[in-house]
């Protein structure tokens, strides 16, 4: 008796977490959130493990040397798994883009962060 609402719940939550698509593409559903995001020059994408849509942003400095965030559009970083201890002196470079996802090291007043990995 008690299974069925059970698994009508199990499968409502499943179909929550899927990502949002229109019907027989991968492109995203057309939203507000798409248009706001096109009015910011981002381009929606597909990000994360879960592959989850969100708006992408190039910034203009990417690549640029820093020592701190400051200096940056987005972060100032250094790229992947660095093994560079926190509190070391440390150069990074100024993000790419707006997509947090990955590993990397943060540089702040010219010294290293704790290395973080966001999928």
């Amino acid at each position: 008796m008690i299974r069925i609402p059970l698994l009508a719940a199990a499968a409502l939550l499943a179909a929550a977490c899927t990502p949002q698509t229109t019907a027989g593409s991968d492109a995203p559903m057309q939203s507000a959130d798409a248009s706001a995001c096109a009015a910011r020059g981002g381009t929606m994408k597909q990000v994360g493990r879960l592959q989850s849509w969100q708006c992408v942003i190039n910034y203009a400095d990417a690549g640029k040397r820093c020592t701190d965030g400051d200096q940056c559009q987005g972060d100032c970083r250094i790229d992947g798994n660095s093994g560079i201890a926190p509190g070391t002196a440390a150069t990074g470079v100024c993000q790419a883009t707006s997509d947090r996802f990955g590993c990397n090291t943060p540089v702040e007043d010219g010294k290293a962060g704790a290395t973080l990995c966001i999928d």
